[in-house]
């Protein structure tokens, strides 16, 4: 018998692998199959690529060696640098440093202004500290920009795309916060200037200050005011929002006081301003079976324990409209919201944007706060209360959007300030860029995921989506081994034959 020849096909695999290979080096590619096409660039980066007009310097400060879950941060941020050299033209150039290296490498991370990180690393079965290094400085001509540290958490679509802009912008918009009735001071929004002040020039208003031109603004923001507003200021803001202004308000229509346990009502002028545009946000408490919990001291045992306990008064926000401001969004949490109706007509767009959860009320003043409560179904027989909307204007007027929970994104002042839920942040900060309508990176902000608790979802599909990530491997593996099983006994039924020939 003839002695088969596989010359031919291996010389055809070889020619395979060297196009493969050469074309590889020409051209970047790979499938995004993850929801929400966490690894797929947006249009707003391929934008902000095919705009720069001059070279880019990425240089990257990662320590060698890094544990499995931080070297796949290490991992991502390569790819997306090869992609985005690929679709600037050759315009992003990068390079990879070890500042662990040496000490001289390691000063100049410090002071490139890249912070390092201590982790705990296992290393021959001891657990030990580990200083890490995962940073980038971005330079275009003299002009640079940090990221300090690469969150693994986070978006780094968004880090990357936001500092190359930024150092792509000539000269950046204003945002104004209006104070003067009582708001919070800038310094309050620690982690919401944190977003903005990337791409914005962010500064306070004051309403009743005459040389100041609001039209200076792209968008004016009235967060938690506590005062009235006199005639002549919402005067102003509506002259503003009619030649074209957008306004970013966050308005506490009733306030909880802890010390009092009541409720209270807030009026500032604001509501009847709202009205006049068919804005109705109503006097009273929005409860919610899905809830954050307050401290409570209970005495057990003769000692005093702080026990967590549900608090409908502050809502999980989880059901969002699919539109450009709440994209990716996952949850935010209120505190004393309001529900907001509209009762306009049809000549301006209303959009709600954030309701409540299908377990929800409304509690009308005069409320009394009862933390022993036993809340039971007939306290929650409303469901998707709104509590965020959009009300587009008419040709030549401005947009307003409105959330009724002034402190929602507010961190407050002081030695420890509060740490906000991330899509509480993400909300305000989407919110003034989509009014703004100056950036295009509002979807990158919330590209990654940021909260998936298994609490919200019934016990039943909970307890499925345990046993099927428990159970499921092993089914496959059974039913691989099946496979290879009947293959094999297909195979040596078919060497009895007679008429086999091998």
């Amino acid at each position: 018998m003839k002695q088969k020849s596989y010359t031919g096909p291996i010389l055809i695999l070889i020619g395979i692998v060297v196009i493969i290979s050469f074309i590889s080096e020409r051209y970047y590619f790979r499938l995004d199959m993850t929801e929400g096409q966490q690894y797929s660039l947006s249009q707003a980066t391929e934008d902000i690529l095919e705009s720069l007009d001059e070279p880019v310097t990425v240089t990257a400060y990662f320590t060698e060696d890094l544990a499995p879950n931080l070297a796949k941060v290490k991992r991502n941020f390569k790819d997306l640098l090869i992609e985005y050299n690929s679709l600037s033209g050759g315009n992003v150039v990068y390079k990879f440093i070890n500042p662990n290296e040496d000490e001289k490498t390691e000063n100049e991370a410090i002071q490139a202004g890249i912070r390092p990180i201590l982790f705990n690393a296992r290393e021959k079965d001891q657990v030990k500290q580990q200083k890490v290094y995962m940073g980038a400085k971005i330079m275009k001509g003299n002009n640079s920009e940090v990221i300090p540290f690469v969150d693994p958490g986070g978006s780094i679509e968004y880090s990357l795309s936001t500092a190359i802009k930024k150092l792509n912008v000539s000269k950046r918009p204003m945002i104004g916060f209006v104070q003067g009735q009582g708001e919070p001071p800038l310094e309050a929004f620690q982690q919401v200037l944190q977003e903005l002040m990337v791409l914005y020039d962010v500064r306070p208003v004051y309403l009743s200050d005459t040389v100041r031109n609001l039209f200076d603004y792209k968008t004016l923001v009235v967060v938690a005011p506590v005062d009235s507003f006199a005639i002549e200021q919402l005067d102003l803001l509506s002259s503003y929002m009619n030649q074209g202004g957008h306004v970013f308000m966050g308005l506490n229509k009733v306030d909880g006081n802890f010390q009092t346990l009541q409720g209270v009502s807030v009026n500032t002028r604001l509501e009847s301003w709202l009205s006049e545009r068919g804005i109705i946000v109503e006097d009273g408490f929005v409860v919610d079976a899905s809830c954050g919990t307050v401290g409570v001291q209970q005495q057990q045992g003769g000692f005093n324990m702080t026990t967590q306990v549900k608090f409908p008064y502050l809502p999980f926000v989880t059901n969002f409209n699919d539109h450009t401001v709440t994209k990716g969004l996952e949850q935010m949490v209120l505190q004393f919201a309001s529900p907001i109706r509209y009762m306009g007509d049809s000549s301006r767009r209303y959009i709600p944007l954030a309701t409540t959860s299908e377990k929800s009320g409304i509690q009308n003043l005069p409320v009394f706060f009862d933390v022993n409560k036993r809340w039971n179904e007939t306290d929650f027989t409303d469901q998707h209360i709104t509590v965020a909307s959009i009300l587009e204007g008419k040709p030549g007027e401005g947009n307003l959007l409105i959330i009724s929970d002034g402190d929602f994104a507010v961190n407050g002042t002081g030695r420890r300030p509060r740490q906000l839920q991330p899509d509480n942040v993400s909300m305000m900060a989407n919110g003034i860029d989509w009014l703004s309508d100056d950036t295009g990176l509002i979807g990158l902000r919330t590209k990654a995921v940021t909260s998936r608790p298994l609490d919200q979802l019934s016990e039943g599909k909970t307890l499925l989506l345990k046993w099927l990530n428990f159970l499921l491997p092993m089914v496959l593996v059974v039913i691989y081994g099946l496979i290879r099983v009947q293959r094999r006994r297909n195979q040596r039924v078919r060497r009895m034959e007679e008429n086999y020939v091998r």
